[in-house]
């Protein structure tokens, strides 16, 4: 008969049969469950070429029955990868930054990528390369910048990683410039221009913020339109992207003028309330456009003509841009121009009032 065991090698036993079971699936235990080899799991999880969609089916499926979570420092260990892109953006909850870093997201994620966002204060002209270099830190295989404003912040080439702005960056080639800079100005032209067409002599603009790329290539896209027609274009109203100060330029709004381009809805919800208070009606004595086409544009009274930005069409061209950079990285190999801003004409927008 054998001696009963002594309580310490009862003990052992059993914590080694509960580690056993607490031990997280691998991609053995994958491949047993789906009927394939390790290495088309490795395939699969690498998200490498040459599986059929079929077997890739079949991996992910039995990876999802056993609960499998890549360990993603190991895979970077052995294919020299991370797949995770990092995305610097403005920490902020206005329309435009917020819609674009879930875009990004979606993108990067339909890619089969993982995503790290660093956001950067404002003011701050040294965060954007400090959020480069947490990113860095953490692990990225390329970074998209998404931060809106120039702050004079000047950036190290040696990131060792590929780096895409989604707009200008000062120090970026012009490569590396996803969405080309004259792109805004020519939606702007092609809103004022829609004014000009209806019969208006001027157009006035509620400006966005000049440290903005984005505020300033809508107010060189407004000017642009009346120059290219020989006109002199009125002096801008100053503004923030808020209603507010959408408010504050329908206050400052002089009687002869006919028709605002705003440089986004927000703005001119805030114009709109304003004409509104001093009686004036638009669009039968003040003709109104402005740019992002938000959800409530079309549900405004009058609904709001404005340009549409397509932010996920946007986001998978940057990916794709940065993609052709990765070595190794599936991207395709020809793709057509980033989706173009299309003018929503609504009711906001009419031929200017007949001066008696």
């Amino acid at each position: 008969m054998s001696s009963p065991a002594a309580p310490g090698d009862a003990s052992k036993g059993e914590a080694s049969h509960g580690d056993a079971r607490r031990r997280p699936p691998g991609m053995t235990d994958v491949a047993r469950l789906a009927g394939v080899s390790q290495k088309t799991v490795s395939r699969v999880v690498n998200n490498e070429r040459y599986v059929s969609e079929a077997l890739r089916e079949k991996v992910l499926r039995a990876a999802a029955e056993l609960g499998f979570r890549p360990n993603t420092a190991a895979r970077a260990l052995i294919t020299g990868r991370f797949q995770r892109i990092g995305v610097v953006s403005l920490g902020s909850a206005l329309f435009g930054p917020a819609s674009m870093l879930v875009a990004l997201e979606r993108a990067t994620r339909a890619a089969g990528l993982s995503f790290m966002v660093a956001n950067t204060p404002e003011g701050q002209p040294e965060a954007i390369q400090e959020s480069i270099d947490w990113l860095l830190a953490q692990g990225v295989d390329g970074i998209i910048l998404s931060e809106p404003k120039d702050e004079g912040q000047r950036l190290r080439p040696d990131a060792g990683v590929p780096i895409v702005s989604l707009g200008q960056a000062g120090d970026l080639p012009d490569e590396r410039v996803a969405l080309a800079r004259g792109r805004t100005a020519a939606s702007c032209r092609e809103a004022v221009d829609h004014l000009l067409d209806l019969g208006h002599e001027r157009v006035w603009h509620a400006a966005g913020p000049q440290d903005w790329w984005e505020g300033r290539e809508r107010l060189e896209g407004w000017a642009e339109a009346h120059r290219a027609r020989g006109i002199e274009p009125p002096p801008p109203l100053a503004g923030d992207w808020t209603p507010a100060s959408g408010y504050a330029a329908g206050l400052a709004l002089p009687p002869e003028a006919t028709a605002v381009f705003c440089a986004n809805d927000d703005t001119a919800i805030g114009l709109a309330r304003a004409l509104s208070e001093a009686g004036r009606r638009v669009p039968e004595d003040v003709s109104l456009v402005g740019f992002d086409d938000i959800p409530a544009a079309a549900y405004l009274s009058p609904p709001l003509t404005t340009v549409q930005q397509d932010f996920a069409g946007d986001a998978a061209h940057a990916l794709n841009v940065l993609l052709r950079l990765l070595p190794g990285a599936e991207a395709p190999e020809q793709e057509a121009a980033p989706p173009r801003r299309r003018l929503v004409v609504r009711a906001s927008t009419a031929p200017p009032p007949i001066r008696q």
